[in-house]
């Protein structure tokens, strides 16, 4: 296949895609029932022109009646009045109002068919439109409960294009939440060991030893305090607890 062909089926494909992903069934259903009942008005246009017709002629040919049978009476009537010339001339009138009817009623036995096959294409069409709008309303209607069925899944899993990014969403809050938590711990981390100094402590790194120190020294000496007031009976108690005999050092008999 040339560049050109592959390049033609790839624009169709795409082409084909795009018309898909536009066309809405509810849209398309409605147009095709609109043809329908476009053409069934055609067809009751067309009927109506040859029911004109066949009227027509039927006027005509009752009118060519009464013109054969005025011919009749005058030819009678000069025939009584032994005018010949009279007579024949009326049977001439006749004989042509004849053959016009003939042509008439040719006419109107040649469309007779056709308003008979008119009548009938007529009816099945109206059917055939009656359940094909049934089958559209009903077709929609089950096209709109699957839409619905689809919107309510999407909402479930979270597929689609309005929840497609929830998913990428949370993991960005999570990973920033997490980022600012160990920014957190590490700016705690650096503030007591003294490489960041808090904003709100004006002392020195050395004052802040020397502090650290002192509180040291000021908890060794209440320790010892506690101790001194205590006395030597809590530390002599607190000794013989420790050489108390144990349950299985019992005495033996």
């Amino acid at each position: 296949m040339s560049i050109l062909g592959r390049v033609a089926d790839l624009f169709s494909a795409k082409t084909h895609k795009l018309l898909n992903a536009l066309e809405d069934p509810n849209e398309v259903l409605d147009l095709s029932y609109e043809k329908m009942l476009s053409g069934l008005q055609e067809t009751k246009a067309h009927l109506a022109d040859v029911i004109a017709q066949q009227k027509s002629l039927e006027r005509q040919i009752a009118a060519a009646d009464r013109e054969i049978a005025g011919a009749e009476d005058d030819a009678a009537t000069a025939v009584k009045a032994e005018r010949d010339d009279l007579a024949k001339a009326a049977l001439v009138h006749r004989r042509r109002a004849m053959d016009n009817r003939a042509t008439l009623e040719q006419a109107l036995n040649a469309i007779l068919p056709q308003i008979s096959k008119l009548t009938d294409y007529q009816q099945r069409l109206q059917e055939r439109i009656e359940k094909f709008r049934t089958q559209k309303e009903t077709m929609k209607a089950s096209y709109a409960a699957a839409q619905a069925q689809v919107k309510a899944q999407q909402s479930l899993t979270g597929i689609g294009e309005r929840l497609g990014g929830v998913g990428e969403t949370y993991q960005r809050a999570e990973d920033r939440m997490l980022a600012a938590r160990d920014k957190a711990d590490a700016m705690d981390s650096m503030i007591e060991q003294g490489i960041v100094n808090d904003p709100l402590d004006k002392r020195s790194s050395a004052e802040k030893e020397l502090a650290a120190l002192r509180d040291k020294h000021a908890v060794d000496d209440d320790l010892a305090a506690l101790k001194a007031q205590l006395g030597p009976k809590v530390i002599g108690s607190s000794s013989s607890a420790g050489n108390l005999p144990k349950p299985d050092d019992e005495p033996k008999a």
